[in-house]
């Protein structure tokens, strides 16, 4: 019996070509082409490689300098004989958006505008001890209307806000940070309600798929294929496969803290044994010595592992063992071949990186001929809060149009 092959469906998102429709994908498409530029690009040129007429052209420039999504540079040359053209390029002035981070050492908030360049950072040390998700939030709020009206007086709008959480998420309730003590936490709709009187969009995701997208975005176009391992109040992954985040049939992927590496081990909080969280997370590392009051995880463990602290080095030794057998058993089923140590790990990354190393080149069938590379992530703690704000910004770079239908006159925390 021969089984009959289904035709493909269309995707949910094809619609017939009407004249509002295509008004907007020639819109989406010459701002594709000028954020592509590597050097501001003429109105001539963008008519030259998109194949629309020059009318088309200046209409949809005129739009784009409007929303203050791009603007004219002066005069530029293409390289050819002739008068020189005024370019076209991104707007430094008008969109930006805004990343909030819950880390293991404080609470960060960073604003970055549409060319990609981070504008503001703060970060506020924080123990959560004793803390409420609500109390937490608020501080963060706080912190957010500060960038708010930081970048305000450089003439940057923000329009949209993503907070990276240590936990699952879905559709913005974290479903568990157990070293936050959240369950179940809206916490879009507590963000929401502590940032008023701002009508801002807001956004929650997991804090290792923000700082992976972070990573990505950084990183010099030759970085296509890597796991993200950021280390904290938990463990966690971000998955990259050929430029693509991988985030699960729900978006839980990633939850490398609860890959088990001794199956009689630690008993773990989440109801399992041996865990890689109980062997390498910062509470782990500073055992039956926590942080005194006052001092963060991640300042407590450095500062130790720098003393030479006989038990917090051998208890990083044992975390990096541990997480080099996590890794091995990740690298083997999606042959990856690049491993970034984000979050605590990339200020920890010199006491884990040996046994971590270890392990893998032990266990990884095709480490012999195919070296893995191990190395602290490039935006080291900060990962997380600026792909955060980066990903508020691609969905501007995406969908120009929506943010040009939508675009407030000014964003005020008044």
């Amino acid at each position: 019996m021969t089984a009959r092959v289904r035709p493909s469906r269309p995707r949910e998102s094809e619609e017939p070509v009407r004249q509002e429709n295509l008004r907007t994908l020639n819109l989406e498409l010459v701002f594709r082409h000028i954020l592509a530029a590597a050097r501001p690009i003429s109105r001539t040129e963008l008519a030259s490689v998109t194949g629309l007429t020059r009318p088309t052209i200046t209409r949809i420039a005129e739009e784009l300098l409007a929303g203050k999504l791009i603007t004219e540079t002066g005069l530029s040359h293409n390289g050819r004989a002739g008068r020189p053209r005024v370019g076209l390029t991104l707007s430094e002035k008008g969109p930006a958006g805004l990343g909030l981070d819950i880390r293991a050492d404080g609470l960060a908030a960073c604003v970055v505008d549409l060319t990609g360049t981070v504008r503001h950072l703060a970060f506020t040390p924080t123990t959560y001890s004793g803390l409420s998700a609500p109390d937490v939030l608020a501080q963060l709020a706080h912190m957010a209307r500060a960038a708010i009206d930081a970048t305000a007086a450089e003439d940057l709008t923000v329009l949209t806000a993503t907070l990276a959480v240590p936990g699952p998420v879905q559709a913005g309730i974290v479903q568990s940070a157990p070293e936050l003590g959240w369950r179940d936490v809206d916490a879009q709709a507590l963000l929401r309600d502590a940032i008023e009187p701002l009508d801002l969009p807001i956004s929650v995701d997991n804090e290792a798929n923000l700082a992976a997208l972070g990573e990505l975005y950084a990183s010099d176009n030759t970085l296509h294929s890597f796991v993200y391992v950021s280390g904290g109040l938990g463990i966690g992954a971000g998955i990259v496969l050929d430029g693509q985040l991988m985030r699960g049939a729900r978006g839980w992927s990633g939850e490398l803290g609860h890959v088990t590496v001794y199956p009689d081990g630690n008993a773990c909080p989440c109801g399992s044994r041996g865990c890689l969280q109980t062997y390498a997370s910062l509470s782990a590392v500073l055992g039956d010595e926590p942080a005194p009051a006052g001092t963060t995880p991640d300042a407590a463990a450095t500062g130790r592992a720098e003393a030479g602290h006989p038990a917090t080095i051998a208890a990083l030794d044992a975390a990096g063992t541990a997480l080099g057998i996590a890794l091995a058993d990740m690298l083997n089923i999606l042959d990856i071949d690049t491993v970034l140590l984000g979050g605590s790990f990339s200020l920890l990354a010199s006491w884990l990186t040996a046994n971590a190393r270890a392990e893998i080149d032990r266990r990884v069938l095709t480490a012999a001929w195919a070296p893995i590379t191990l190395r602290p992530a490039l935006l080291g703690p900060d990962a997380a809060v600026i792909g955060a704000a980066l990903t508020s910004i691609d969905q501007i770079r995406r969908h120009p149009a929506t943010w040009l239908a939508r675009r407030p006159n000014h964003v005020t925390t008044a």
